[in-house]
């Protein structure tokens, strides 16, 4: 056993400090090593259970308000439509939310590395109520688009800083635990949001799923901001690489409009969609160059490579690919396959979107207790690749159909935890809001990605006119239920293909040791 190795549990404050020391030195040469002049660390009062668990219920809270504006705003777009007599820029409400938090996870992430968490939880709820106040308010479309992406500032704060103070609170090996209840308050906003955005916009009235957030965002902040003094801090200031910055949240913003407007408002291969794929990659080896030429870089490059963050961020990517690639199609399915009303075809996506839960609270266990934690998310995707293999082979019953998506869900939730964990896990603790901004940047570019590449897979499988875009749904809605069988063989098939490869980059990523107490099984040793 290393020298770090703890027999039994100790003091949280204790277990942070010691992460802190395993994360920092683990990224030294061994025989430089030498703690005789490291700097004195302020002692701290440990966090009482019922501390850590008011910690955990606001950061919740938080996140369960970012997460539920970005499903709720969907019903009630007719009505925010009629009111305001233009219909054509209403996708520009979700659009501009995706594109802000998209854009800044990164930057916030970075930001609370610099600047600490209490800093930066304090500007994203800031900006995320301003928003949502703005957007009540707003007298016009043009107002309600700018007022969403205001919102969605804050919103693609809140997520990575969540994250991050979880990593301040508990150790790596204890995190997965509550990366599970994340993912549960993820099921929560997926399922609810719909529902009450549109029990908002029919007996109340649509700027009410605005106002919600007003009082829900000043409810966290009061829960949370008591308790983050007690939370250690490993945040380091410096220079900030704003243009390193600027360039990494320009090429991403070009390239999320790609995925929005190809093959919707512009044909994939026309010059507008052309020149912006150029644009895009030119920002992006900008961005690298820049990396690589400045003292302190934005996003450290060196932080992507390693045997661990590669692999961490694109098995998670793939299965959240997956997962949102099926969620927005398989309603299609539904209706025209099964003939199922909208509404029941929405209740059909529970056990896609419920399941996942379970699985990363397995995940999240087995990390606490088993030393190879990382073999559950093997056998999890392994298992979700088969199972969509079989869906790609076979027309099931609905009862059957639903079944086997419940079981693949299970092995997919596996991935998330796992994947946050370990990255977390492989970076100094100074770091570790920088890493996980970088992997939600990724991870929604990933998800976005796949969603625009599922549409083009099921349209080109039916033989509908990509160069229609929002035209399609009409045609499409008319094909055959056998043509529509087909036709999804192709969608299972790509699902599958991306747990295959997000199993594949579980296998290859290492397994390094997760600091925290010791497991049964060590303490034997």
């Amino acid at each position: 056993m290393n020298k770090f190795e703890r027999q039994g549990r100790q003091p949280a404050d204790q277990q942070t400090l010691s992460d802190a020391i395993a994360g920092d030195l683990s990224q030294m040469p061994s025989e430089v090593i030498d703690l005789s002049d490291a700097p004195p660390i302020a002692p701290r009062a440990p966090l009482t259970p019922s501390e850590v668990r008011t910690i955990l219920m606001s950061l919740m809270l938080t996140m369960f308000l970012a997460a539920l504006d970005q499903t709720i705003v969907a019903t009630a777009l007719p009505t925010i439509g009629r009111q305001f007599q233009d219909v054509s820029n209403l996708s520009w409400v979700i659009t501009a939310y995706l594109l802000a938090s998209t854009a800044v996870a990164p930057v916030f992430g970075t930001l609370s590395d610099i600047y600490g968490r209490r800093a930066m939880i304090i500007a994203a709820l800031s900006l995320f109520v301003v928003g949502s106040i703005l957007c009540a308010l707003a007298p016009n479309m043009p107002v309600l688009i700018l007022a969403r992406g205001l919102q969605g500032l804050g919103g693609g704060g809140i997520m990575p800083i969540v994250q991050t103070v979880i990593s301040d609170v508990v150790t790596p090996r204890e995190r997965g635990q509550y990366q599970a209840y994340f993912s549960g308050v993820w099921m929560a906003a997926g399922i609810g949001g719909p529902v009450i955005g549109g029990v908002f916009a029919e007996h109340l009235h649509w700027s009410m799923i605005f106002w919600i957030n007003v009082p829900l965002g000043l409810a966290s902040l009061a829960m949370l901001l008591p308790k983050m003094a007690k939370i250690p801090t490993f945040h380091r200031r410096r220079k900030i690489d704003w243009l390193g910055g600027v360039l990494l949240m320009a090429a991403a913003v070009v390239f999320m409009l790609v995925l929005t407007w190809g093959g919707n408002r512009y044909l994939w291969l026309s010059p507008v969609i052309v020149a912006m794929l150029g644009a895009s990659a030119a920002l992006a080896f900008a961005f690298v160059w820049h990396a690589r030429n400045a003292d302190e870089p934005f996003l450290p490059l060196s932080l992507m490579g390693g045997t661990v963050a590669p692999y961490a961020m694109a098995a998670g990517g793939c299965a959240m690919g997956a997962m949102l690639g099926l969620t927005v199609h398989l309603p299609l399915y539904y209706e025209v396959v099964y003939h199922l009303s909208a509404s029941e075809a929405g209740l059909a996506l529970i056990p896609l979107a419920a399941v996942s839960t379970l699985g990363a609270a397995i995940a999240g266990q087995t990390m606490a207790r088993a030393k190879h934690y990382k073999r559950v998310a093997i056998i999890g995707t392994s298992c979700s690749a088969l199972l969509a293999s079989v869906l790609a082979l076979a027309t099931l019953p609905l009862w059957a159909l639903l079944a086997l998506l419940a079981v693949f869900a299970l092995g997919l939730g596996t991935a998330f935890p796992i994947s946050v964990v370990s990255l977390q896990n492989s970076v100094m603790r100074s770091q570790v809001g920088t890493i996980t901004g970088a992997m939600n940047f990724f991870r929604a570019l990933m998800a976005s990605f796949m969603v625009a590449a599922f549409t083009a897979i099921l349209l080109m499988a039916l033989g509908a006119d990509i160069s229609l875009g929002g035209e399609h749904r009409g045609p499409v809605n008319s094909i055959p239920a056998a043509d529509m069988i087909v036709a999804f063989r192709y969608v299972f098939g790509a699902a599958a293909a991306l747990m295959a490869l997000a199993a594949l980059f579980f296998v290859l990523m290492e397994e390094k040791p997760l600091a925290g107490p010791a497991t049964p099984v060590e303490m034997a040793e």
